[in-house]
């Protein structure tokens, strides 16, 4: 550009003229807007289209994955992050080839980049995979109830690489999604009723058909007790001091907790108001006397009462 302007500065015989240092004045701007100029002005053009063109895309997709009733919240977020990353991505690539640069070697460095990253970070982008696998099989909601290997409690967040659950003691649990999709899981919210089991031991002296009546009739007066399906109350198993009975009811699955107990008070008070106690295991133990010891005969009764294992979670 100097020399241009400097030869333009002298005339053909040497002497300066300012009529051909003007001229070249003119020359240079009308080449840089035309080449230079030109592009700058096309990449900027460009550029503010492209954020029109996102921001617009951007509400359209809003709006249209917080609607469908097929996408919850979690799933909505990250379609629309994802189309807004994509977004972006296309606007850089169009701004590189409007300013007259080659993608190829962007898109080959990006790629070796890519690759290392993905290779630096394989157990964090499998918890994003597994991620996006579980926000779009949904195995499991926001207020869910459910264990995941050993842990169980109410599920608070699904993020893209964990899962927050929160247990009934208020402990919060940060899980990888890696773990969940491998990990048995159990969704105790999956389904609108629960089965409340009860097993009740009974004396083996009893009438089986009035203790049956008279479990029925406690878990089917129960107001959480729907009676589709019935209540039912079987006759389980032969223990060594008392026959097992089991009292199977169902109930909406958000009041399982609080039939689940109440159950459990009102059929021991039940039987109890019927002259029917609950057996427990007696141990008779003697002792014998020693060599110099006079004869001594004892009964001593050791009471261990009985446990019943509860049901469900």
């Amino acid at each position: 550009m100097m020399q241009l302007l400097a030869s333009a500065a002298e005339g053909s015989d040497g002497v300066p003229s300012s009529a051909s240092f003007w001229d070249a004045i003119r020359e240079f701007g009308y080449n840089f807007v035309q080449d230079t100029g030109l592009t700058i002005i096309r990449t900027l053009a460009f550029l503010v289209l492209g954020l029109v063109v996102i921001r617009i895309v951007q509400a359209i997709t809003r709006s249209t994955a917080l609607k469908s009733s097929k996408l919850d919240n979690s799933a909505a977020t990250f379609v629309i992050s994802v189309v807004t990353v994509i977004l972006y991505l296309v606007l850089v690539v169009v701004l590189i080839t409007s300013l007259g640069f080659s993608t190829a070697g962007i898109i080959a460095a990006f790629s070796a980049v890519a690759l290392a990253v993905a290779l630096a970070l394989k157990d964090s982008l499998g918890s994003l995979a597994n991620g996006v696998i579980i926000i779009f099989t949904k195995p499991f909601k926001k207020g869910d109830y459910v264990q995941i290997g050993e842990y169980d409690g109410l599920v608070q967040d699904i993020r893209l690489f964990n899962t927050k659950i929160l247990t009934y003691s208020n402990e919060e649990i940060i899980i990888p999604n890696s773990e969940i999709l491998s990990s048995k899981l159990i969704n105790y919210s999956a389904m609108p009723l629960r089965r409340v089991v009860i097993d009740v031991p009974i004396p083996y002296d009893c009438d089986t058909a009035k203790v049956k009546k008279i479990i029925l009739d406690c878990i089917s007066s129960y107001q959480y007790t729907v009676l589709t399906p019935k209540p039912s109350v079987i006759l389980k198993n032969y223990e060594d001091s008392a026959l097992l009975f089991s009292a199977r009811a169902w109930v909406p699955n958000e009041n399982y907790w609080d039939a689940l107990y109440d159950l459990y008070d009102n059929i021991f008070n039940a039987l109890k108001a019927k002259g029917i106690s609950i057996p427990f295991n007696r141990l008779d133990v003697q002792v014998l006397p020693g060599e110099n010891d006079a004869p001594v005969k004892k009964a001593v009764s050791v009471v261990k009462p009985r446990q019943t294992k509860r049901s469900g979670k």
